[in-house]
């Protein structure tokens, strides 16, 4: 043999059939419950609920009493680790946690898979239950519990809502103008203020609105928000929704704005109105896509 290489040799160690040991009484009893389904725990002299059970206490080092308690079956996870690459001796062959899970009614904790799904799913804190094998498949033994599986805490409906609306006569009027590629707003007769879309009365002061203003499609943004979900309207995600003034009236109306980074929108910014078409519009709001900016100075926001 070469000098400096080491003498190596594979050894195995196996008990054939399987190492076997006696249970005692209160791994037993806590074992054959488990085949019927049942977590059990069992009560010290000093009132704790252990779980898995021991024959004695261990912080006192006294026997437990023949107190049986059942526990759970629902328990609560107090800190887990994430298996994201099985093993073949694991219980699952998919990714899951290890978990410490303490079952409802006890006072520690038993060392178990979580069935969660994905890591994502996995948090301490969380609610579990046992997903039992089947009935005659349980022998009385731990793994008698496939896994803790979260409790379902939230469920998805579609919700799908029909409804028709009716414009009324101001808001007929508004949408004629939108038509034409005018925005058409209401001056107050009391306090003069003008409001777009149009109206036929104040919501300020009560008072009448006869007449009405053809208001430009400039205006600036006084207020905006940036939305991550996709929207068919939205030119793009991240898209901005704002409130924008337009020129010569008193009260801002809610649009989209594009053609810019939604992160460059800023309060202020002056904007103008980005029609479709003559030929493809409507009576509707979609005949503006979104506002755009002007390039002009922006404009002073009262704050």
């Amino acid at each position: 043999m070469s000098a400096g290489v080491p003498l190596t040799a594979e050894h195995v160690l196996e008990f054939p059939g399987g190492y076997t040991r006696t249970t005692g009484p209160v791994i037993g009893r806590f074992l054959t419950e488990l085949r019927e389904g049942r977590l059990m725990g069992v009560r010290t002299a000093g009132g704790r609920v252990l779980v898995p059970p021991l024959e004695y206490d261990p912080e006192t080092g006294e026997p437990v009493t023949d107190e049986w308690v059942r526990v759970g079956p629902a328990g609560t996870v107090l800190t887990w680790a994430w298996v994201e690459s099985p093993r073949p001796s694991h219980p699952l062959d998919r990714p899951f946690a290890w978990a410490l899970v303490r079952p409802d009614g006890a006072d520690t904790a038993l060392v178990h898979a979580v069935d969660a799904g994905n890591v994502k799913s996995m948090r301490t804190g969380m609610r579990v239950r046992p997903d039992f094998v089947p009935g005659p498949e349980r022998r009385g033994h731990i793994r008698d519990i496939r896994a803790f599986v979260p409790e379902v805490t939230r469920i998805v409906s579609p919700i799908r809502t029909r409804y028709r609306v009716s414009a009324g006569k101001a808001l007929t009027r508004f949408l004629e103008g939108v038509a034409e590629g005018v925005f058409i707003g209401g001056r107050c007769d009391t306090c003069a203020k003008v409001y777009v879309p149009y109206r036929v009365s104040c919501p300020e002061c009560g008072g009448v609105i006869a007449e009405e203003v053809n208001l430009p499609d400039t205006g600036t943004i006084t207020t905006f928000a940036i939305n991550n979900l996709p929207d068919p309207r939205a030119p793009e995600v991240p898209f901005v929704s704002a409130y924008v003034l337009l020129d010569g009236a008193d009260i801002p109306m809610i649009t989209l704005v594009g053609g810019v980074p939604a992160h460059e929108v800023r309060q202020g910014m002056r904007v103008r109105a980005v029609w479709v078409p003559p030929e493809e519009r409507g009576m509707s709001m979609s005949n503006v896509k979104w506002f755009a900016p002007t390039g002009e100075p922006d404009a002073e926001v009262s704050r």
